[in-house]
């Protein structure tokens, strides 16, 4: 058994795609229409385009939004993403404007920092384990 597909809430699907290709570097793997107004939309890293998908999901349920905005409230990341530099890539997207709530923080043997999604979410990116 593996993971084959995890989602973040996010208020605009556009403005989340954006945000996670053109900032964060995922690329787009599917993008089907759902209904009048949603979209299956899922973004993968461009290192593993066959890896774990993660769904940008619209935030419409009530308890979507709570549970999501009740994370960020407490300073709790939604989700953690690898990055082979914590540092480095806290400079790069700082540079692109993105705003940490966190900056770099060793950890034991590993270093985190978290950044605001633009979409209602805290996400955590850490050091990828030796």
């Amino acid at each position: 058994m593996k993971i084959h597909l995890t989602s973040v809430f996010v208020d605009d699907q556009a403005k989340a795609l954006r945000f996670y290709t053109e900032i964060l570097g995922f690329v787009k793997k599917h993008d089907v229409p759902v209904g009048e107004q949603d979209r299956w939309l899922t973004v993968v890293s461009p290192e593993e385009p066959g890896g774990t998908e993660l769904l940008l999901e619209p935030a419409r349920h009530p308890a979507a939004r709570t549970y999501r905005d009740t994370l960020v409230e407490d300073g709790i990341p939604l989700a953690q993403f690898a990055v082979d530099d914590v540092e480095e890539e806290y400079e790069r997207l700082s540079a692109l404007g993105v705003r940490f709530t966190q900056k770099p923080v060793e950890m034991g043997p590993v270093t985190t920092a978290v950044l605001d999604d633009t979409c209602g979410n805290l996400i955590q990116i850490a050091t990828r384990p030796q």
